[in-house]
C-alpha cells in the first residue's frame, strides 16, 4: 500500500539544530572526539533544591494527572514572579502551562491563526517559528533584517510587511539565534505599528533572565498601555533554571485565548508532567541566587567567545546582549576550497568544520540566514577554548 501523508507533514522540515546534534553523537558513537555548539541548552545541572522539590513531590504521590493547563500553585507562582519582575498584573485564568516552550508556540498557533492567515517573523529566526506558524495553517512571513541593524526589526519593515491577511508579529527578545535586544524604545516604536494595524503578538520571552552587562531587558507588554489585551507571551524554566529536559513552560493571553489552549491540551496530552510542575514552583519561588551564578559564568563566556571570534580575520559578530549564542558572518570564508575541498554553502561549511575538526555548529540558513553560523556558548570554558583552536585550524586550511 502506498503511504500517502498529509501536505502539511510532506512539508514540515526537521529541526536543522536537532539534526546537527544527531550528526554530532553519530561521530562520538563511531569513537571521534566532538565538541558540540548545536544545541541551546544549559551544561549546568539542574539547581538541588528544585530536584529535592520533584522527589517531595513523587514521595507525596502527586504523580497522577492534573489539571490539563497547569496545577493552580504554579500557576498562582507564575502570576507573583511576573509581577515582582515586571508589574504585570497576570491571574491564573491568563496562564496555560504546557510542556515547554515550544508547546506553547503550538498552542497559540493552532489556536489564533486561521489557514491562510500571516505571521510577521523576523530573519533570523529560531528554526521551528516557520515550521510551526505552517502546521497551523498559517503563512510565515519572513522580514529580513541585518548585522549592521543589530538583527532588529524596524517600524518600517513591519508595516511594509503588513498585509490584509497579518494576523501576527512574533518576536524573540533577547534573541535565538543572534543574541540581539530590543530597548524599552525600540519595543515601544513597534507596538505603536502593531496598535495601528491592530496586530496580535506572541513575544518569546525564554531567555529574559540571560541578559548580559548594562543591558536591561523589557517585557513587551510593559511599553505601551493596552498591550496586554493583544500580546501572548511564551515563557518557561528550560534555559534559566538548566531544566531542558523537564519540559515547563508557560503562557500568559488573554482569558478566553488561554481558556482555549488548555482545551487544546486537553485533547493533545492531557496535561504537563505533574511532576516538574512542582520542580518549577520551587524554581520560581526558591533562591534565585543559582540564577545570578549561571548569568555570570555565561557572561564571562560571552566575552571570550566574542574576543576570539573578533581576532580571526574575515570573521564577524554583533554583540551578544543575551541568551548564549553567537552569530557569526562566515561569508568571507565560503566560496573556497578547504584541504581540497571546495565549500560553497553555510551547510557545507557547518558539515565540513564537523567531519573536518569535531565541531558541531548549526549553518545559518536554518535560521533564515545564508552565509553565517550559530555556535552555542552553553559549554565548558575548556570546550570553548578547544572549539576555537579548531575553527582556526579549519579556517586556515586551504
Amino acid at each position: 500500500m502506498q503511504t500517502q501523508l498529509s501536505r502539511r507533514i510532506a512539508a514540515l522540515q526537521p529541526s536543522a539544530t536537532l539534526a546537527m546534534a544527531a550528526k554530532a553523537k553519530e561521530l562520538k558513537a563511531s569513537g571521534r572526539k566532538v565538541i558540540s555548539l548545536s544545541l541551546g541548552e544549559p551544561d549546568f545541572n539542574t539547581p538541588a533544591h528544585i530536584c529535592d522539590a520533584a522527589a517531595k513531590a513523587m514521595a507525596q504521590g502527586k504523580t497522577r494527572y492534573t489539571v490539563a493547563s497547569g496545577v493552580p500553585e504554579l500557576k498562582e507562582a507564575i502570576c507573583k514572579f511576573y509581577k515582582n519582575r515586571h508589574g504585570l498584573e497576570y491571574k491564573p485564568a491568563n496562564i496555560t502551562v504546557s510542556n515547554g516552550a515550544k508547546h506553547c508556540l503550538h498552542n497559540v498557533f493552532t489556536v489564533l491563526i486561521d489557514e491562510g492567515e500571516e505571521v510577521i517573523i523576523p530573519a533570523p529566526y529560531w528554526v521551528s517559528y516557520a515550521e510551526i506558524v505552517k502546521l497551523a495553517g498559517g503563512v510565515p512571513v519572513i522580514v529580513e533584517t541585518t548585522e549592521a541593524s543589530d538583527f532588529k526589526l524596524t517600524p518600517e519593515q513591519l508595516r511594509a510587511a503588513c498585509t490584509p491577511k497579518t494576523k501576527c508579529l512574533l518576536l524573540c527578545s533577547p534573541s535565538n539565534p543572534t543574541g540581539s535586544m530590543y530597548s524599552g524604545e525600540e519595543l515601544g516604536s513597534l507596538a505603536d505599528v502593531v496598535i495601528e494595524k491592530d496586530l496580535w503578538v506572541l513575544a518569546d520571552e525564554i531567555y529574559e533572565n540571560l541578559v548580559y552587562g548594562d543591558n536591561k531587558f523589557v517585557s513587551f507588554p510593559t511599553v505601551r498601555p493596552g498591550l496586554m489585551d493583544r500580546t501572548i507571551i511564551v515563557n518557561g524554566v528550560s534555559k534559566t533554571y538548566a531544566m531542558t529536559g523537564w519540559r515547563i513552560g508557560w503562557s500568559f493571553a488573554p482569558a478566553d485565548i488561554a481558556k482555549k489552549m488548555g482545551s487544546l491540551q486537553s485533547q493533545e496530552t492531557s496535561c504537563p508532567c505533574s511532576i516538574s510542575q512542582y520542580a518549577a514552583i520551587a524554581a520560581l519561588e526558591g533562591s534565585q541566587d543559582c540564577v545570578k551564578e549561571m548569568c555570570a559564568e555565561f557572561s564571562k563566556r560571552r566575552d571570550y567567545v566574542l574576543q576570539r571570534i573578533n581576532a580571526i580575520d574575515g570573521l564577524s559578530c554583533p554583540n551578544m546582549r543575551g541568551a548564549f549564542y553567537a552569530f557569526v558572518n562566515i561569508s568571507r570564508y565560503l566560496g573556497r576550497e578547504y584541504g581540497g575541498k571546495m565549500i560553497e554553502t553555510d551547510m557545507d561549511w557547518c558539515l565540513e568544520l564537523l567531519q573536518k575538526k569535531g565541531v558541531a555548529t548549526v549553518m545559518g540558513s536554518a535560521f533564515g540566514a545564508p552565509g553565517y553560523a550559530r555556535l552555542s556558548f552553553a559549554n565548558s570554558m575548556e570546550e570553548l577554548k578547544q572549539a576555537f583552536d579548531l575553527i582556526e585550524e579549519f579556517l586556515n586550511d586551504r
